[in-house]
């Protein structure tokens, strides 16, 4: 099985208790690092046509939606359906204006120079083909529209890295498996994160797929990790 098809049906089954763990695992942190992507990708009061890659749950396009200016058109797409089930109506909560869709990341059925901002929270490492993906996102970025990604990382201090990995290699699957009855996901989700490209390997991928003034900033002793790019 391809891994785009394996990471749908993952997301696929935790999508009832995402949030909820999402949110307790992670203390919380996780909706201050939206904020400050939010504000990297609305710069301005103009309205923008934006994409939300890797939408999940819709807590980014919803955080966007809601600083955007009114006449903004703003998309997510996702592979998992049950996942956007969850986010939809989550939109129709906020009372924002976006929509959500299916949508490959890989094959992006977007034509050229169609978005001024493109943002992907937590989900460049589930790319199938990272390369493919980020020359993806920008081909349908219009010339001098942004790339912002938000990741999950490890940080580089070796005490602050071996509590990371203690937390996230066994306590987080034990409690993510405990609470939705799917431990393989959770194990999978810190994996994934452990194997993700490097801060300056991340980069040269970013340069080599078309972006520009490409920069980096790492937040909360860089568990986080914030990467933006101009076409």
């Amino acid at each position: 099985m391809a891994k785009k098809e394996k990471i749908k049906n993952l997301f696929d089954n935790i999508a009832p208790d995402y949030d909820k763990l999402n949110h307790i695992l992670s203390l919380n942190i996780d909706k201050g690092w939206r904020r400050k992507a939010v504000r990297e990708i609305i710069d301005n009061d103009a309205p923008l046509s934006i994409l939300d890659v890797a939408c999940g749950t819709g807590d980014f396009t919803i955080e966007i939606a809601r600083k955007a200016a009114k006449e903004s058109n703003i998309k997510g797409i996702d592979l998992s359906e049950g996942m956007m089930s969850v986010g939809r109506e989550k939109i129709k909560s906020a009372g924002v204006n976006a929509t959500l869709e299916y949508g490959d990341c890989e094959s992006l059925s977007y034509s050229n120079n169609t978005f001024d901002r493109i943002s992907v929270g937590f989900g460049v490492r589930n790319f199938e083909h990272l390369d493919v993906g980020l020359k993806e996102m920008c081909r349908v970025l219009k010339p001098g529209g942004k790339l912002v990604i938000l990741e999950l990382s490890v940080p580089s201090n070796p005490i602050l890295r071996w509590c990371y990995k203690l937390y996230f290699l066994n306590i987080l699957p034990a409690i993510g498996g405990i609470v939705s009855g799917n431990r393989g996901a959770y194990q999978y989700l810190p994996a994934s994160v452990l194997h993700f490209p490097t801060p300056d390997k991340f980069i040269k991928m970013m340069h080599e797929a078309g972006f520009a003034k490409v920069k980096h900033k790492a937040l909360t002793f860089g568990i986080c990790r914030m990467y933006v790019g101009v076409k």
